[in-house]
């Protein structure tokens, strides 16, 4: 009866310990697989009308275009379904339609010479579909820097040797404007005992997002105005608005902490 009452006792403390640490550090989920990163399934009208959900890949179009291109000058939110996309907006050149139209990219329905229709809808509506895409990720990135996380490519040194070459202006859309003066790196002071400084380079954020993604919505223009934890971070604010979710994820400290302590 005594071993009895002891096992029940041993398997009770087991389960709240088990509970409390499921609590506190919860279950780790699957890494996305590197053609996976960054896809946003875009659901805010599609189930209403009988048509699968979009899967947007990010990682074809960071591969063609800018981030402040669609971002900025064609209106994308950064929050994932926040933008409220409709098939009249699309027909009307907004959003997606801005490229989408025959032009710059497909069209929702194609026409050959002799006049046989292609319907393209499923190239985006793909969600729980098997299709086989234009462009297939490990193709495409064949060959590329690799990277530790993510979609597993550096996209920064992609960029640079010229394996992508990025697109940052749309006729119709996009203002001419000169370019503006980048700032040089910053140093930002980790808070963590121990972990190296930041060095935040402008020039590399500037590629891709200009000034405009970042200031003044997700960070004040004037120095050590905006304050922030990296728990903000992990959150998916700040820096988290693009790393975690598209840009290479926060599992790699020394990516951003890469001032040399010694």
């Amino acid at each position: 009866m005594k071993r009895q009452v002891l096992f029940l006792v041993g398997i009770i403390i087991l389960l709240t310990v088990s509970f409390v640490f499921g609590e506190t550090f919860g279950i780790k989920k699957r890494a996305p697989r590197p053609h996976e990163y960054g896809n946003v399934v875009i659901n805010n009208f599609s189930k209403d009308n009988n048509i699968a959900p979009v899967v947007f890949n990010h990682w074809l179009h960071r591969a063609k275009y800018t981030c402040r291109l669609c971002h900025v000058d064609i209106g994308f939110a950064m929050e994932a379904g926040a933008t409220g996309i409709t098939e009249e907006d699309n027909k009307n050149g907004l959003y997606c339609g801005a490229c989408h139209n025959g032009k710059e990219a497909f069209p929702p329905e194609e026409k050959d010479s002799v006049g046989n229709s292609t319907k393209n809808c499923d190239l985006c509506h793909s969600y729980g579909k098997k299709v086989k895409f234009r462009e297939n990720f490990y193709k495409f990135t064949k060959g590329f820097p690799r990277a530790r996380f993510g979609n597993r490519v550096d996209w920064l040194k992609a960029e640079e040797k010229g394996l992508v070459k990025l697109k940052d202006y749309l006729e119709g859309i996009t203002i001419k404007r000169k370019p503006l003066q980048i700032p040089e790196d910053t140093e930002l002071k980790a808070m963590e005992v121990g972990m190296p400084d930041i060095v935040f380079s402008h020039k590399k954020h500037a590629v891709w997002n200009g000034c405009e993604l970042c200031h003044p919505e997700i960070f004040g223009v004037k120095r050590g105005a905006t304050k922030y934890t990296m728990q903000e971070i992990f959150d998916g604010k700040y820096c988290g608005a693009c790393h975690g979710n598209v840009a290479f994820p926060n599992t790699d400290c020394r990516l951003c902490h890469t001032k040399d302590v010694y």
